[in-house]
């Protein structure tokens, strides 16, 4: 019996559902802007791109963040399926939510980062602190 060792998993990794050209996220919205999406095929208006968002590779994990639907504006989880270019911009053009050093030269070039940060700007402007 030959035994293989198993490859070292990745300390990070997107688990989702994927093809060669997509993959699919997940995001909750409240009912005025999820009807209108759904109903459309595409995101229409009262939806707005530059607004701060969370999307999670995980339904469950999503549901889970939702209050399983239940908080106000999150009552409706939809699967969103974008491009694998998209989304690999999207994470290029992310930072952490919190200082990591393994991650960062150091601490003020992570606040750069999350200050340079379009997503970033939105939440640090709600958030002070963050």
């Amino acid at each position: 019996m030959t035994v293989s060792t198993p490859e070292p998993v990745p300390g990070r990794q997107v688990r989702a559902l994927f093809t060669e050209h997509t993959i699919t996220v997940y995001q909750a919205y409240p009912a005025e802007i999820a009807e209108p999406a759904l109903a459309a095929a595409t995101f229409v208006s009262p939806f707005k791109v530059g607004r701060m968002t969370w999307i999670k590779p995980s339904f469950l994990w999503m549901m889970y963040r939702s209050g399983w639907a239940t908080k106000a504006g999150q009552e409706k989880v939809l699967a969103i399926e974008v491009t694998r270019e998209g989304f690999e911009w999207a994470l290029a053009h992310s930072c952490l939510s919190h200082y990591e050093p393994a991650t960062y030269r150091s601490e003020q070039q992570w606040t750069e980062r999350t200050h340079s940060s379009p997503v970033q700007k939105s939440r640090t402007s709600l958030c002070p602190g963050r």
